[in-house]
């Protein structure tokens, strides 16, 4: 028993020397990952990418609900480095966030170590770079949190799980491309559509030769849980397996209620899982397919991704034309019906026993309302920009989380208009005072002309309401009550709008933001501060930890950190140091 208390003991400093923010209990998930770059030709055109582990796209990360995550992050790039992790809700803890907003970015050559927990979650994410236009050259991979042995699934468990990644891609680097905002030009078209970071099986004669594509090997029979992950700059994917129904499980950490799709809209950064029965006679492969949507089909036929299911008793490759995209045309009410058609699964248990329909979020009276607007990007003191509610975000110099612990005044400003205001767009800094506990109605208005994707860090939300056209207080008689799915990031259509419910129980400094990597570059993002009044101390946020990076006003407290093949990671720092105490108390314990 004696040793048995000094195991806890140990576990308890560990959690000290992390600033406080781990379960003694739960067990641990350590990663390495090294961010570095490396050439490969993933649309035949040799190009810079940005590799994880020498791999592109990176490792996918499994943990298991309630896990207290490790990653020490070495960057090796010649640039700032901050990673992120949409859709994961860190409790207490923006610090983790990995946004530039809350945190120091990661000087090149430098490690840094996050430290976060998966407590009470589910489901499929990914994580990937935050700044610097990084996203669109790569940096990016799964993160796969599964549920825990006693808490069931609600289908039968899959044979196996395949983690998919889509997205657009330019063959010009992340630089570049930042270099064509900067001067106020727009992006283009992208040179393409990659899956799992490769290019399209040569499906008929436009795709050039030597393109290396993606085979995804199956046997006949089984069940798979393919999840899917649109890790793009900016274009919503159609993803569509020939000849095989997509039976819908979970959308970004909360299971669905299950109905088949032949073809589901996937918009950047969002993700889904599919169960995936392999019931065809394996006469040939099998075309897997993510296509550009609510574009000119004809000028964008070229930007399509293809990749091959090949079963393991194949007969032969695939052949003939690809799955055709939906064929909506000018049918806006497709799209919208889709979307709206992926409702909660009520009964089914998440991370924990209870179900997690059980939050009767229709019933609760709304307390605050915000309307975010956004308009094409204009020009605003000579720069191209892009605003919320006429306001281009411009990231403070020090971050807000550590303005705050070092009580810095005029870092930021909590003003941020509930509605658009029919005044000049500026460009500021700029954020929502939001409330404690509140329950919060923020309508979406995409007044731009392409289709975009917004995001909340630090929660879920409840989709419900989505439409073209103009909202109005009568809109609200058309929301989803009862089984709206709660999720992270959604879709707001060009001319259209989405209405979306949240319970801001989580203290912090968190990212609302547009997914589309151009928008988000150009400053249409703010931040909601969440502060419990009741607490004077803010010791209901977890306080920063021990390795935080200083910039800012508050550079000069930085410490110079040690780059040569000696100098330990934190993690291995706590490693040896949990290795030393453990014989010294082992060794005491074998005295007594």
């Amino acid at each position: 028993m004696a040793l048995i208390g000094l195991i806890l003991y140990c576990s308890v400093y560990i959690c000290v020397l992390f600033g406080g923010f781990c379960s003694a209990g739960d067990p641990f998930a350590n990663f390495d990952l090294v961010f570095d770059y490396l050439t490969v030709s993933p649309l035949g055109v040799p190009q810079q990418v940005i590799a994880v582990n020498g791999k592109f796209p990176g490792p996918v990360l499994n943990v298991t609900t309630n896990y207290n995550v490790v990653v020490n992050v070495k960057n090796k790039l010649d640039e700032s480095l901050l990673i992120t992790w949409p859709g994961v809700e860190m409790r207490r803890t923006s610090w983790q966030d990995g946004v530039i907003g809350t945190n120091c970015p990661i000087p090149a050559n430098w490690n840094w170590t996050y430290q976060f927990q998966v407590k009470d979650q589910i489901g499929s994410y990914y994580y990937a770079p935050s700044i610097n236009f990084q996203r669109a050259s790569g940096g990016f991979g799964g993160f796969v949190i599964t549920n825990r042995k006693v808490i069931p699934l609600p289908f039968n468990t899959p044979d196996e799980d395949i983690v998919i990644t889509i997205g657009d891609w330019y063959t010009r680097t992340h630089k570049d491309l930042r270099a064509s905002l900067d001067s106020g030009k727009d992006l283009g078209m992208p040179d393409g559509v990659l899956i799992n970071g490769k290019g399209p099986f040569k499906y008929n004669s436009s795709v050039p030769d030597g393109i290396k594509h993606e085979t995804i090997n199956v046997d006949q029979g089984k069940v798979y849980r393919v999840r899917v992950v649109n890790v793009g700059v900016s274009t919503c994917l159609n993803f569509r397996i020939q000849s095989h129904n997509l039976l819908l499980a979970e959308a970004e950490g909360h299971y669905t209620s299950q109905q088949n799709y032949t073809s589901l809209d996937i918009h950047v950064g969002q993700s889904y899982s599919f169960l995936v029965t392999m019931d065809q006679n394996a006469s040939s492969d099998y075309y897997v397919v993510a296509s550009a949507r609510f574009v000119n089909q004809s000028e964008w036929q070229r930007v399509t991704g293809v990749a091959v299911l090949h079963y393991s008793n194949s007969k032969g490759p695939a052949s003939g034309p690809i799955p055709d995209p939906p064929n909506d045309g000018n049918d806006n009410s497709f799209a919208v019906n889709q979307a709206m058609s992926i409702r909660m699964n009520n009964t089914a248990s998440g991370a924990r026993p209870n179900p997690q329909g059980s939050f009767r979020y229709g019933s609760i009276n709304v307390t605050d309302v915000y309307t975010l607007r956004n308009v094409p990007p204009l020009t605003i003191d000579g720069k191209l920009r892009a605003t919320y509610n006429g306001i281009s975000f411009v990231n403070p110099n020090t971050p807000i989380m550590l303005a705050d612990t070092y009580k810095l005044k005029g870092s930021y400003k909590l003003d941020f208009p509930n509605t658009p205001q029919n005044r000049p767009p500026t460009i500021d800094r700029s954020l929502i005072n939001a409330t404690y506990k509140a329950f919060v109605e923020i309508i979406l208005e995409n007044n731009d002309t392409v289709v975009q994707s917004f995001h909340m860090d630090g929660y879920s939300f409840f989709v419900v309401g989505m439409a073209y056209g103009e909202w109005t207080e009568n809109s609200r008689e058309s929301y989803n009550r009862w089984d709206a799915i709660a999720r992270s990031t959604t879709q707001v259509f060009p001319g259209g709008w989405t209405a979306i419910l949240v319970y801001l129980d989580n203290v912090g400094a968190w990212n609302l933001r547009t997914v589309n990597l151009d928008r988000w570059y150009l400053g249409q993002e703010t931040y909601m501060r969440v502060i419990d009044p009741e607490d004077e101390d803010q010791k209901t946020e977890v306080p920063p930890p021990d390795n935080i990076l200083f910039c800012g006003a508050l550079a000069h407290f930085q410490k110079p950190q040690r780059t040569s093949s000696a100098s330990f990671s934190i993690r291995e720092s706590l490693k040896l140091n949990f290795t030393l105490m453990m014989g010294f108390f082992a060794v005491t314990y074998m005295m007594l």
